[in-house]
């Protein structure tokens, strides 16, 4: 996440480069040997089955049971284990993420308005019929995933949605996972992970009930799956590696600015991070502060190559100029750590989620104590597309209702414009209803 050449020399001598990774930026492009792995393995579940994604499944993730399924038993008390904070944090980020889901639905209305005298035309928001949202749980479990995907597809409406999650806990599902999946409103749950996962959610093999939808975050294999499987079902976003984008100006404190790239750093070794600064002296100051709080940081072996490979940082003359650079970089998550912070809502404009203030962090929302969604576009996605959000579920339906008076004003220009593409069945559809009101004379 970085600014190409050509982008740079856009600023010509108003941008400096304090920081900046050697290789090209990161790509949705595709990995062929992971492309034609996926393709292979999708191919052989549709063939065979659940014969295949058994296989799969004791093959990659260890699975040694007979059904996938998590008993509804376990998955009501898959809680009861884990420390009471710890339970309680959950509860807290599902309640708040779902509050957060439902505001957005009660936003979003259904209408009808006539539009012209005679023509009525509205929408509805209609939810799909069926969910499939992964939950990766691998070194690092992310345990709010399904605050963002089970529980927003539940604020939709979505009557079915089920969650899988790989057997990595001691070969079983992670139990901190599977509650947060129960609080969230999942259906039902299985241990299996990867690639079998998003096939077997994607064609009923699980339950009986093919997806409408499969979503949530997962390796490069997963992600392919995904960008394979889309068509057969919808998706909500093609993620790449986490980012993380920091606006600072002079009042912000360096140590904060360097925890929070690190805080996301962690997530893997090739997950980009950036600063973008009005003052020199902090820019220089976070190079010093990054180096001293990887010193001490458990996950410094991932964070540290990450911000060694994928770390950026510029140095701007001014905030107009801060915030253009950002707009093309259009990262997935965004800090302002600055004066102003009306005037920088108001100036940006690509970005997954923003973040406004030194007393809001990405951390917050990561974990669904803030209760935005953090499945979230990367590699400048956010130029097109927003994250995924109760939004996402729904399928925004139209329709029309129209009277016979409203004939002449909908089938003469109909007439008119079929003829000119040379579109003579169109023409006859609008005709026929047109001589019915207004017989033509002889």
């Amino acid at each position: 996440m970085h600014l190409t050449p050509a982008e740079k020399n856009g600023f010509g001598d108003a941008l400096t480069v304090v920081k900046e990774p050697t290789g090209a930026d990161g790509s949705t492009g595709r990995d062929e040997a992971v492309s034609t792995t996926v393709s292979s393995m999708l191919s052989r579940i549709e063939r065979e089955g659940m014969d295949a994604v058994l296989h799969y499944a004791r093959e990659l993730d260890g699975f040694t049971g007979s059904s996938l399924e998590v008993p509804a038993a376990e998955l009501a008390r898959a809680g009861d284990g884990l420390p009471a904070d710890l339970r309680e944090a959950l509860d807290t980020g599902a309640d708040r993420s779902r509050r957060f889901a439902v505001m957005q639905r009660d936003r979003l209305v259904d209408f009808e308005e006539e539009v012209v005298p005679g023509v009525v035309c509205g929408q509805r928001f209609v939810p799909v019929d069926a969910v499939g949202a992964y939950l990766p749980a691998g070194r690092f479990p992310l345990l709010a995933g399904a605050f963002m995907t089970v529980g927003v597809a539940k604020a939709a409406g979505v009557p079915h949605v089920v969650a899988a999650t790989p057997p990595s806990f001691e070969g079983r599902a992670h139990p901190a996972v599977l509650y947060s999946a129960h609080i969230s409103g999942a259906d039902a749950a299985y241990a299996v992970g990867g690639v079998q996962a998003l096939a077997a959610m994607a064609f009923g093999l699980l339950d009986g009930r093919p997806a409408d939808m499969v979503v949530g975050a997962g390796n490069a294999y997963v992600a392919e799956a995904k960008r394979q499987l889309f068509g057969r079902v919808g998706i909500d976003v093609l993620a790449g590696p986490s980012e993380v984008a920091v606006i600072a100006d002079d009042t912000a404190d360096a140590a904060i600015v360097a925890a929070d790239l690190l805080a996301q750093a962690e997530h893997g070794p090739t997950s980009p991070a950036s600063l973008v600064t009005t003052s020199e002296r902090l820019a220089h100051e976070v190079v010093r502060q990054v180096e001293k709080q990887l010193a001490g940081l458990a996950t410094a072996e991932i964070a540290g190559a990450a911000w060694r490979d994928h770390g950026s940082i510029y140095v701007v003359p001014d905030r107009v100029a801060a915030a253009e650079v950002m707009n093309l970089l259009a990262p997935e998550h965004l800090e302002v750590l600055a004066e102003d912070l009306d005037w920088w809502l108001g100036a940006l404009r690509n970005y997954g989620s923003l973040f406004l203030g030194t007393w809001s962090t990405v951390a917050y929302a990561d974990k669904g104590m803030s209760g935005t969604n953090h499945v979230l576009p990367t590699v400048r996605g956010a130029r097109f597309t927003g994250g995924l959000s109760v939004a996402g579920f729904l399928k925004q339906l139209t329709h029309q209702r129209a009277t016979r008076e409203s004939t002449v004003s909908q089938a003469g220009p109909t007439v008119v414009v079929s003829d000119a593409e040379g579109l003579v069945g169109h023409r006859d559809s609008a005709q026929l209803r047109l001589d019915a009101v207004a017989p033509r004379s002889h």
